[in-house]
């Protein structure tokens, strides 16, 4: 008999059946004749209950059935007589694949703070908060693939070892198979990369977006979804060393097209995280954040406000707020600026275009003013900046200008170059840091929560 996922046996009807569950014991409870075992194999934050005749097995037989214990259950599927749930099993069998010692087991049976989930990471996935997160990341990251491929995006694999540094910040992480203890040198005492494994240095890649534009140049529109890395000492709630991104890149759109697919596309996912994670999002919200799920509902039904970073700055100088780092024009927004317009000034998302260029990459298209290029960033309740983008400097002349304004090495980025000299076209794309998503969408407030192994400063293990 082939077992039943937990999901699937919570919804039956079929009373008197006997089905067969595997998953991991929660909890137990009960006295000298019966015990009543929680089991949980992951596919629903929900248990089922499992009811056992301890004179029918015998307490030797149930020994090794303790909290954290792997088991198997074949049982009679019947109505529940106890409160919050509708059906439990009543045990036939029941088989130990692994067992745990309630004394060592790390997870026992009381609250743990997230900071020491986080030093068990490899048995965190347990725990129904993390559980309910993992299932919201897969569901977010499916959706994902879904609305782009409604939409006719093909979807672009960018490479994750480059040799070009896309937002000119140099904070990457080399690759490199060359001896540390015995590098070899050139003449004037330089470290010789052309006896490296590629024959020049490279890094690990910190945006897959240079070379998503060329798929649009070809395919009109893309997107990626991969792996991104930044060697930045930033031990703060919101940044990772190591974290996902999507950036879709499309030929023919102007910054008006990618705020709308912008907004589009977030509304689209947290509604979609509404409608198909409905019980993780209750816990959640039970948990951690009373309001989560009406203001995921505050972002899918409302509008984003429009205004320029000029627009903002003005509003923030004028709002007589007491803010940690000062405001004035040419100076990069900072969260608690964002937040300030998102949550209080406008309460509804914004997004903010033409910022000044100094502030911006290279790669942004220029406003005839010459002073701000055509950038955008969406602004969210809690999380601040959650989408980056712009329209791209389709002119070659302008690219290759700011580009030596910049002291950019232009050799490293030829094949960049020449999408503006053989067929260039208007284009635009954005990137979405996808734990910054999932942070929204849980409610958890610290980055490290929402992906399953965290990588930061000091931080690699497990």
């Amino acid at each position: 008999m082939k077992h039943i996922k937990i999901k699937e046996l919570l919804q039956s009807k079929e009373f008197g059946k006997e089905f067969i569950i595997k998953g991991w014991v929660r909890t137990l409870r009960g006295n000298k004749n019966v015990s009543f075992i929680a089991i949980n194999d992951g596919s629903i934050i929900n248990n089922v209950q499992v009811v056992v005749d301890i004179p029918v097995f015998g307490e030797e037989y149930l020994k090794n059935v303790t909290t954290g214990a792997c088991v198997k259950v074949r049982g009679i599927l019947v109505r529940s007589q106890g409160q919050g749930q509708t059906v439990e099993v009543q045990a036939k069998e029941i088989f130990v694949y692994g067992s745990c010692d309630p004394e060592t087991y790390p997870l026992q049976k009381k609250s743990h703070t997230l900071e020491y989930l986080r030093t068990i990471a490899h048995l965190r996935p347990r725990t129904n908060t993390f559980s309910a997160v993992l299932r919201i990341r897969h569901n977010m990251a499916f959706a994902i693939h879904k609305y782009f491929n409604d939409k006719g995006f093909f979807y672009l694999h960018t490479p994750i070892i480059t040799a070009s540094d896309c937002e000119g910040a140099g904070e990457m992480f080399r690759v490199s198979t060359l001896d540390i203890n015995n590098l070899p040198k050139t003449q004037d005492g330089q470290i010789d990369f052309t006896q490296d494994f590629f024959g020049k240095e490279t890094n690990l890649t910190v945006s897959g977006q240079l070379e998503g534009e060329l798929g649009a140049m070809a395919l009109s529109e893309v997107y990626t979804f991969g792996p991104t890395f930044r060697a930045e000492n930033s031990n703060t709630p919101r940044h990772l060393a190591e974290f996902w991104m999507i950036e879709p890149e499309m030929a023919f759109y102007d910054l008006e097209d990618n705020m709308n697919l912008a907004q589009d596309f977030v509304q689209y996912l947290i509604k979609y995280a509404l409608e198909n994670c409905k019980d993780d999002l209750e816990f959640l919200n039970k948990m951690y954040d009373k309001e989560l799920i009406s203001r995921l509902g505050f972002v899918v039904n409302n509008d984003f406000e429009r205004l320029t970073y000029t627009q903002a700055v003005d509003i923030l100088i004028k709002s007589g707020e007491k803010f940690e780092f000062p405001i004035s024009w040419g100076t990069d927004l900072q969260s608690e600026h964002e937040r300030y317009l998102v949550e209080k000034h406008f309460k509804k998302p914004v997004i903010l275009i033409d910022y000044p260029k100094e502030i911006k990459a290279f790669y942004m298209k220029q406003n005839p003013d010459g002073k701000t290029v055509r950038a955008m960033d969406v602004l969210f309740p809690k999380i601040g900046e959650i989408i980056g983008g712009s329209q791209r400097e389709e002119d070659l002349q302008k690219l290759v200008n700011r580009i030596n304004e910049l002291k950019l090495p232009s050799k490293d980025i030829w094949w960049y170059l020449e999408t503006r000299k053989f067929g260039t076209a208007p284009h635009s794309g954005f990137g979405l840091g996808f734990e910054r998503l999932i942070l929204f969408v849980t409610g958890m407030a610290n980055i490290r929560d929402v992906i399953p192994f965290p990588r930061t400063p000091k931080n690699a293990e497990f």
